[in-house]
């Protein structure tokens, strides 16, 4: 099984920049000839047509109007923009700082009424402690060279996760086993953290798994760290951005893959004998 998380986001660029390039046939322009009426460099054509480069507003507005398209104008930068933002850099998306981040995921959690995540290195954000969520943060800031309010972002990361006492929601959080010894923060900071994982496996809305390292024979090798939003989008976590797929075959691929780690987890006691184990091994 192999999984491409930015082939949805690629797969909407080429859309975009084959209705330009239809557009330009249509109009019985050459590269060349377009360029000149749109006053640009005709290697720019190139790289859009290609899907290399991302028109901007005003680029589709000069090439409707030089293909005389004017009417698919609006139609054309909506589609454009909706491609660019499945696949979104975290340098851009944290500009106005980390806690502007947490606090724009609240919307997109509150309208998912079944929420699966699968994690093979760090607790879910939902599911994280304040402590361990400022450790992460803060690292993150340091990653991305951006002012560290992490401080102010893990409070809201922690008033965002309010949300699984909400009525109406399910949360089905798959994490590996090493999770629970990867450290953010100091020992007390993550003694903090899987004590409240033993607490958290308990709700009624949620339903926690943890993968054995010892698992014998798995049926998936880890894989990136990765939300299903019912069945509508995955949001896939890279080092330098986030991918979100809203392409239907992809989302059922994710959906599988999610569902073979799902049964290789343990849960209940079994879920909390290995979660007691990490905190007996951070003495």
């Amino acid at each position: 099984m192999s999984i491409s998380p930015s082939s949805s986001a690629q797969a909407a660029r080429e859309n975009v920049a084959r209705r330009l390039r239809d557009l330009r046939r249509n109009a019985g322009l050459t590269v060349t000839e377009l360029a000149s009426q749109c006053h640009w460099h005709h290697a720019k054509t190139s790289r859009i047509e290609n899907a290399r480069t991302p028109p901007s507003p005003a680029d589709i507005r000069s090439w409707c109007g030089a293909t005389g398209a004017e009417d698919q104008v609006e139609d054309l930068i909506a589609a454009s923009q909706d491609a660019e933002s499945l696949y979104r850099e975290w340098r851009q998306r944290v500009r106005a700082g980390l806690r502007k981040l947490q606090d724009s995921y609240v919307e997109l959690y509150r309208a998912t009424d079944l929420l699966r995540t699968y994690s093979p290195v760090l607790v879910p954000g939902l599911l994280q402690t304040e402590g361990y969520a400022r450790a992460l943060l803060s690292t993150n800031a340091r990653l991305l060279d951006i002012p560290d309010d992490a401080a102010e972002a893990a409070s809201a990361r922690l008033q965002r996760s309010r949300i699984i006492h909400e009525p109406g929601h399910r949360f089905v959080m798959v994490v590996e086993e090493a999770v629970l010894y990867y450290q953010l923060g100091n020992a007390d900071a993550m003694a903090a953290q899987l004590g409240y994982l033993l607490t958290a496996g308990a709700l009624p809305a949620v339903s926690l798994g943890v993968i054995p390292m010892s698992t014998r024979e798995r049926t998936l090798w880890p894989q990136e760290t990765f939300d299903v939003h019912d069945d509508t989008l995955v949001s896939v976590e890279l080092i330098s951005a986030e991918v979100n797929i809203t392409q239907p075959s992809e989302i059922a691929l994710y959906i599988k893959a999610f569902e073979r780690l799902r049964r290789m987890a343990v849960y209940g006691a079994d879920a909390r004998a290995l979660i007691l184990r990490a905190i007996e091994a951070l003495r």
